[in-house]
């Protein structure tokens, strides 16, 4: 099936989970989560990291629209995108932790290389 996952949210809520989720993985640098949130979350990372290696002024209002926190929005634009300039796409790693206690979803951390 073609497109996002759903992962159970309407909408809204999704995009607003995804939205605090990438900006608590640029803020910190790693996140753990379920492997389909995980998944979510490396493709919306890493298209954000992709549009702040273009330093300018568009680039600025995606990301700023995006991303929750101002200070993250400067840090992606000051460190994190100046460390990938030559690397096309990658910037995420996701390891697999196993079964959460409660219901056995499948655990993961996803990181910043």
């Amino acid at each position: 099936m073609p497109g996002t996952r759903k992962l159970g949210r309407k909408t809204d809520h999704r995009k607003a989970m995804l939205r605090a989720m990438v900006t608590f993985l640029l803020e910190s640098g790693r996140l753990e989560t379920t492997v389909t949130r995980a998944k979510e979350v490396r493709s919306v990372a890493e298209k954000m990291i992709t549009i702040a290696k273009n330093d300018n002024l568009h680039a600025k209002r995606q990301v700023f629209s995006f991303v929750t926190k101002e200070g993250v929005a400067k840090k992606l634009f000051d460190e994190i995108a100046p460390k990938y300039r030559e690397t096309n796409g990658g910037y995420t790693r996701i390891i697999r932790k196993g079964p959460r206690r409660g219901d056995a979803a499948e655990m993961a951390i996803i990181e910043l290389i």
